[in-house]
């Protein structure tokens, strides 16, 4: 079993309360999904949660920090923010948290314009 997939099985394991999980990989890491819903990505061993103003405040207050890319010869900061690591060690919170993004990725998906079908 890879790192990656260790981490994969964790966070499964550990967010068992907020129902089924999936999960893609992509890009070395991997997308966990709720309902189709992208609300978190795994880079290395670390688990990053999907986050608005409100949320990355948040999480920022418990000690989390933005997931940073290197992209087109810059750092690249995406609207992920890292699993506090209390909540690494309690499921609890980390279904709180992880439910928060849900919401968060939800709402994000609400507001964009459907994608054309393909035609076959």
């Amino acid at each position: 079993m890879t790192p990656l997939d260790r981490t994969i099985v964790e966070a499964k394991s550990l967010l068992l309360g907020v129902g089924p999980i999936g999960h893609r990989k992509m890009f070395g890491g991997a997308g966990l999904y709720a309902d189709d819903v992208m609300f978190a990505l795994i880079a290395g061993a670390d688990i990053y949660l999907k986050a608005d103003d409100d949320l990355a405040t948040a999480l920022a207050a418990a000690g989390s920090h933005p997931f940073v890319y290197e992209g087109k010869g810059r750092p690249m900061t995406m609207r992920y923010w890292r699993l506090p690591g209390a909540a690494r060690a309690d499921p609890a919170l980390a279904c709180d948290w992880a439910a928060r993004a849900i919401a968060v990725a939800r709402r994000a998906n609400a507001s964009r314009p459907p994608r054309p079908r393909k035609r076959r």
